[in-house]
């Protein structure tokens, strides 16, 4: 089995589930191909004893006979058994073939893609449940594993569950893309070694998506697997944007819309703006499909600084969206060569700008622990001020409000040599703090931080001004 990088908390989860004295229901969640299927079975790969993937847009007869043959693959028969009429049926199936298998170590039973099993009038969820009550709960040896690519439905259907299934969860596990650290780590495991400005750039372009980064190949540099997997014409990411939408949202072309809004908006919307821009109407249906999109990683919601969530600005912080809609979407050029060409167009200047100050949010933890004060509590946050008339208006990406009476205000640069300080954005630098500590009426201490890529260039703009630095190599540790 191959070794599983990263998810640290996550394998210590599953090995304390597995250890437990009662039977246990682990729901996981997480985008398309971010790797819930390969964490279970490698974690659980000696003690899984029946595994089944429920099929995209399939007819219950056809689910039912996927489930039949899974079934066969388990008990290793020659011949498949009768397809079950129903879930019911189909789950009293599988009570029979486990008593076989629980004896006196733990058994594993994988469910994948389970809100694929939830097809219209199947009576799927109120089956699992009736097995999960009246038999499954009772085998302390049992341990089921429930997947979903789509977060919103695990949600609402399984963890929020008002039926059978309430409260019946004995741990969630929300999977989230690798780490920039654990995208590089992942590769070094497959003999792969690039530098950290092509790593960055390369998670920039897709994120940290092990399913993306694992065609990658020995040997070659980052423009060549962008060339590869976005503009030839089988490249993987090429037409991965409408199907990676549609196998997670049965409503897709709703949720594309406020992804749309959003990649235009570096700074980000209001909840407000999102909707009069998409058309919307608001109320529950609207809320429902910017949840949906948080819960699946697409967007994030930030809570302004000293305002709440009713203040909250939405940006699009899936890297393979933005990446997509800026370039792939209408691109005319295509083959080897293409990525090195549109980098030097300004397109890519406003684009990666906007891609790297994501990276950053994601890594605020990895920003705490290079500024030493990873064991200070802090809160982070943006901030904007929009002016009145006469006056400067300001956006701030990120603010490090920290409790022991501090801010640190940082400024994300992507740049591929030092970034210059000259004197023009030293003066937008100045009024930017100017602005934010009169209006945000703050009595703390506000440390001026540069976090770029390669450092900042020590002149007489920098000297006196900036006062903590991140650099690109602490976004990986």
């Amino acid at each position: 089995m191959e070794a599983i990088i990263g998810r640290d908390e996550e394998k210590k989860i599953l090995g304390q589930m597995l250890v437990s004295k009662e039977a246990e229901l682990i729901a996981i969640y997480g985008r398309r191909r971010v790797g819930k299927t390969f964490l279970v079975r490698n974690f659980y790969h000696k003690q899984m004893v029946f595994e089944f993937t429920g099929v995209h847009e399939a007819s219950l007869a056809q689910q039912l006979a996927g489930f039949s043959e899974a079934l066969q693959g388990a008990m290793k028969a020659p011949l498949p058994p009768a397809p079950p009429t129903n879930w019911m049926q189909a789950f009293s199936f599988l009570s029979d073939y486990l008593k076989t298998r629980i004896a006196k170590e733990p058994v594993v039973v994988l469910l994948d893609e389970l809100p694929w099993m939830h097809t219209p009038k199947s009576g799927f969820l109120s089956a699992f449940g009736h097995w999960w009550n009246t038999w499954a709960s009772r085998q302390s040896l049992l341990k089921v594993v429930i997947c979903g690519s789509a977060a919103s439905w695990m949600i609402g259907n399984i963890i929020n569950n008002r039926g059978g299934l309430h409260n019946r969860v004995s741990q969630r596990i929300r999977l989230l893309p690798f780490t920039l650290g654990e995208s590089e780590r992942y590769l070094l495991s497959r003999g792969i070694k690039l530098d950290h400005y092509q790593l960055l750039q390369l998670y920039m372009a897709m994120g940290g998506i092990p399913q993306y980064l694992k065609q990658v190949n020995k040997g070659e540099s980052t423009a060549q697997i962008i060339d590869k997997l976005c503009f030839s014409k089988n490249g993987l990411l090429k037409a991965e944007f409408d199907n990676l939408y549609r196998s997670l949202f049965a409503h897709a072309d709703y949720h594309e819309a406020i992804v749309r809004v959003l990649s235009k908006k570096a700074k980000g919307l209001s909840r407000a703006e999102v909707i009069d821009a998409c058309g919307f109407t608001t109320g529950g249906w609207t809320s429902h499909l910017f949840e949906e999109l948080e819960e699946s990683g697409f967007i994030s919601q930030y809570i302004p600084f000293e305002k709440t969530a009713r203040d909250s600005i939405y940006k699009l912080t899936d890297e393979y969206s933005l990446f997509y809609l800026k370039f792939l979407e209408n691109a005319k050029a295509t083959g080897t060569g293409t990525w090195l060409k549109l980098s030097a167009g300004q397109s890519y200047n406003s684009w990666s700008g906007f891609a790297f100050e994501a990276v950053c949010q994601k890594h605020v933890l990895q920003i705490k622990q290079a500024l030493g004060i990873a064991g200070v509590y802090t809160e982070a946050s943006g901030w904007r001020y929009i002016p009145k008339k006469g006056e400067t208006g300001v956006q701030i990406d990120l603010l490090v409000d920290r409790q022991d009476h501090c801010i640190n205000l940082c400024e994300m640069k992507f740049a591929a040599d030092e970034f210059v300080i000259n004197k023009k954005y030293a003066g937008e630098l100045d009024t930017k703090i100017k602005v934010f500590k009169e209006q945000a009426k703050t009595k703390k201490t506000v440390f001026p931080t540069m976090i770029t890529t390669y450092g900042a260039k020590k002149n007489i703009y920098y000297t006196g001004r900036i006062v903590s630095e991140v650099v690109i190599g602490d976004l990986f540790k």
